[in-house]
């Protein structure tokens, strides 16, 4: 009788069960999301950081001033009229003047002694290495920003950590970028020079209304008049574009962000983390944390060379730069 073989079942390797798949599949899914979003902001990152413009602005000189406490920046708004065509430069009534000189002087500090968002007007007479007394925005116009930030150390006595800039494109740009910028006109603002015929009220202004707005001199007190809404503009400008509302807005935040990284112009040695500190540091101010003035003035003088400019209270303004070179709080009384 021939040998019976009991029947045998293939061996088949052992399958975990269905519902074990989908559990490892939940996990990871979660973590490739992370990952492509890690790679994503590390690569935009670099991107917009190479589209900055870079000078070397903090350029050293001999008995240039040592490092104080906390951070300084010199923000400069030029009248630079690069990349505008015929057609730009009629609609945004800019002129067509060769060269760029500067239309706003702004110094941000901010440390221990609290954040201070300070106008240099640019008629003030000041002492320009190598060029005698004139009025400060004629140092950018002699040797760019390197003469400028010069010119605002040794009449100062603040050291400069960072610079940054922005022509008349860039600047409608960014503003156009978040949609525009609520601000309150305290009476009504004709200039055909500017472009602007704005009635009084709280109202939003686009880029060229902007940028019409801070550069017109139509008012009372002039150019000192001028520099306290270009420092709430630019308050206001810097809370807008760092709030929710257009950080978690691709059609907002995106365009914000290509249009200010490839329109700001800032030292060779600073990047988009900085630039990106520098706003959060604004945002303080425009939310009431910080402070902001101009430099204390006391005399309006002319000269046949440098037209009509303004001469700084030397007791009040020398307090302003003592507390801020030594990051202390303003003292009472400077405002």
């Amino acid at each position: 009788m021939a040998p019976q073989f009991a029947p045998t079942t293939p061996d088949f390797p052992h399958r975990p069960p269905a519902s074990r798949d989908r559990r490892k599949w939940f996990w990871r899914i979660p973590l490739l999301l992370v990952l492509v979003l890690l790679v994503a902001f590390v690569a935009g990152y670099f991107t917009l950081n190479g589209r900055l413009q870079h000078e070397k602005a903090l350029a050293g000189y001999s008995g240039r001033i040592g490092d104080t406490p906390g951070t300084n920046w010199l923000i400069v708004g030029s009248d630079s009229r690069k990349g505008l065509s015929k057609a730009d430069k009629k609609r945004l009534r800019t002129g067509s003047a060769e060269g760029k000189r500067t239309d706003s002087i702004m110094l941000l500090h901010y440390g221990d002694g609290g954040t201070t968002l300070l106008s240099i007007p640019r008629d003030s007479y000041v002492a320009i290495p190598g060029h005698g007394n004139d009025k400060i925005n004629a140092a950018y116009a002699f040797g760019g920003s390197p003469l400028l930030v010069q010119t605002v150390e040794k009449a100062t006595g603040i050291h400069i950590d960072h610079y940054a800039e922005i022509g008349f494109n860039g600047f409608v740009g960014v503003v156009d970028a978040v949609g525009g910028v609520k601000l309150c006109v305290k009476s009504p603002v004709k200039d055909p020079k500017a472009g602007i015929d704005l009635k009084a009220g709280c109202q939003n202004l686009k880029g060229t209304d902007a940028l019409g707005y801070v550069r017109t001199r139509k008012f009372a007190q002039g150019d000192l008049e001028r520099v306290k809404h270009q420092r709430e503009f630019f308050s206001a400008l810097i809370s807008k574009a760092s709030s929710p509302g257009t950080l978690l807005n691709p059609f907002r935040s995106i365009p914000l962000a290509y249009n200010a990284s490839g329109n700001f112009t800032v030292d060779d040695g600073d990047d988009l983390y900085d630039l990106s500190r520098m706003m959060l540091a604004m945002r303080g101010v425009s939310g009431g944390e910080g402070k902001t003035l101009s430099v204390p003035f006391g005399s309006f003088g002319s000269s046949a060379a440098s037209g009509s400019y303004i001469n700084w209270d030397r007791t009040k303004s020398q307090q302003l730069f003592n507390a801020l070179k030594a990051d202390k709080p303003i003292p009472a009384g400077i405002s």
